[in-house]
């Protein structure tokens, strides 16, 4: 027997060991719409601060309730970014621009409801992020000290540790961070200005004003000393502050429609590394989406001096189509992009949603991408995508739904301290920071399901074990979910694309 049929036969067995009843099967079907409702739904898992009434995962209660004290400011709210108890702004904000962007691309597909929610999910990190920008050249960037955080297993209901405040002041650089907040918050206000106008001007008139504080001061802010081992290794800025830079000016651009935002990309672009044509993106890199939003200016006739934008886009949907001369994009056995690293599913939804938004700005504008040995239509775009977002959902090699809630089979021991922990409801006293390693190392299935919550998914060879600890695979994020919101709105409309 050839050695690659005995691993297939072991992971065949280890799969049924660890996931009893599970169909090694491709499922044929899709909910899309239940999808799109639980993906929303899992923010408000991730909530900070004061839960509303209308609170719908119910384990979940106040906490956070004192963060910003130390400034005398009120810094409470927000989303904890993924299974700790950390408000790290940088993908917090990139997180609420990606959910920003799928109500502007893809909110007029969702059901109402569905679109309420969406906003309601922006709307609980712009509060926030509003907050943070409240002080004049000072941004806040996080809240928690995480080698603290990481080194207890708690519900955040009863966090006892230290709330520790990270603050960048002038003209000390927080350029990644301050410009990501821009787009943000520009984002969120086009998400708003049909339903809030004044929310929206407000959402807009402080990206304006954080872009400014952006651009004058420039640097990394994991650069500066007196936060970089509070926010490093978690989210350092590894890529640069160049690439947020553009991305938060493409956003005002197209918030405001400001034609200066249009001259500073084509003024900066070569400066801030706009030519480095880098195939990646997500909560530290900005390039390809970048390429993307600038696009839709050129494929529209705005500007043609942005030309290597769309040719950079170009590129990059190039490289994901299998049969084209230019694809380099790695894939799994069973199909599923793949990039080293950890938490790999962050990957798959941002690419899947900027296939989508790419495919829509091709559509309208009558165009195709030049791939050398073959045209790539918005179809095959489209195709592309929906192979990301089925795997996710079941159909790979495991049977598994990598979505928590979604199907009968999905991960039940995720890396998550609220989900793993009981409830306040159902166990009001409080567990302190090591009691709740017995809940961590224990074998049981989380007793709180986190509906919606996408984990960091498989590795290169397309098994995923079960297991709390691993949390490269097992841990859910912010920005696993927030582009998926916008890919599945789209499906749950167009479920056989063309």
């Amino acid at each position: 027997m050839k050695l690659s049929s005995l691993l297939h036969q072991l992971f065949l067995f280890i799969s049924l060991i660890l996931f009893p009843g599970f169909p090694l099967v491709h499922s044929s079907y899709h909910d899309y719409s239940d999808a799109l409702s639980k993906s929303i739904l899992f923010f408000e898992g991730q909530r900070s601060g004061f839960l509303p009434q209308n609170q719908r995962m119910g384990w979940r209660a106040n906490s956070g309730l004192s963060d910003g004290w130390m400034y005398n400011t009120d810094l409470t709210g927000g989303y904890y970014d993924a299974g700790d108890n950390v408000k790290f702004g940088f993908p917090m904000a990139f997180t609420t621009t990606m959910l920003a962007w799928s109500a502007i691309e893809f909110g007029d597909l969702m059901p109402p409801n569905e679109l309420r929610n969406a906003l309601v999910a922006i709307r609980w990190a712009t509060d926030y992020l509003l907050k943070t920008v409240s002080q004049p050249n000072r941004i806040f960037v996080q809240v928690g000290d995480p080698n603290i955080d990481h080194s207890c297993w708690e519900r955040p209901e009863d966090m006892d540790t230290a709330r520790t405040v990270y603050a960048v002041d002038a003209p000390n650089p927080a350029s990644d961070v301050a410009a990501e907040t821009a787009a943000a918050l520009a984002a969120s206000s086009m998400a708003f200005r049909s339903v809030d106008p004044g929310y929206a001007e407000t959402l807009l008139h402080n990206a304006v004003q954080i872009f400014q504080f952006a651009d004058n001061f420039r640097g990394a802010y994991s650069d500066n000393s007196n936060i970089r081992d509070g926010v490093c290794p978690f989210y350092c800025d590894f890529s640069g502050y160049q690439d947020e830079l553009l991305w938060g000016a493409a956003w005002l651009r197209r918030a405001s429609q400001d034609n200066s935002y249009l001259n500073y990309i084509e003024n900066n672009g070569k400066t801030l590394g706009a030519d480095d044509n880098i195939n990646e993106f997500g909560w530290d890199n900005k390039h390809a989406g970048l390429n993307v939003l600038v696009s839709k200016e050129v494929l529209e006739g705005n500007m043609y001096s942005l030309q290597s934008y769309k040719a950079s886009a170009d590129s990059f949907m190039c490289t994901l189509i299998p049969d084209s001369s230019s694809s380099h994009i790695e894939y799994t056995p069973g199909g599923l992009i793949y990039k080293p690293g950890g938490s790999n599913l962050q990957h798959a939804t941002t690419i899947s949603f900027l296939l989508l938004v790419y495919a829509n700005y091709l559509a309208r504008t009558s165009q195709t991408v030049n791939c050398g040995n073959l045209m790539a239509g918005p179809g095959s775009l489209r195709m592309q995508a929906k192979k990301q977002v089925d795997y996710i959902l079941g159909d790979n090699p495991m049977g598994l739904s990598y979505m928590v809630g979604y199907s009968n089979y999905f991960p039940q021991r995720i890396h998550h301290r609220g989900s793993s922990l009981p409830s306040v409801k159902d166990h009001p006293g409080f567990i302190a920071c090591k009691e709740g390693s017995i809940y961590f190392n224990s074998t049981n299935p989380n007793p709180n399901v986190l509906v919606g919550a996408i984990v960091g998914g498989p590795g290169e060879d397309d098994v995923y074990v079960d297991d709390r600890a691993d949390f490269r695979k097992s841990e859910p994020t912010t920005y696993i979910n927030a582009p998926f919101v916008g890919v599945l709105a789209y499906f749950a409309a167009n479920p056989n694309p063309s």
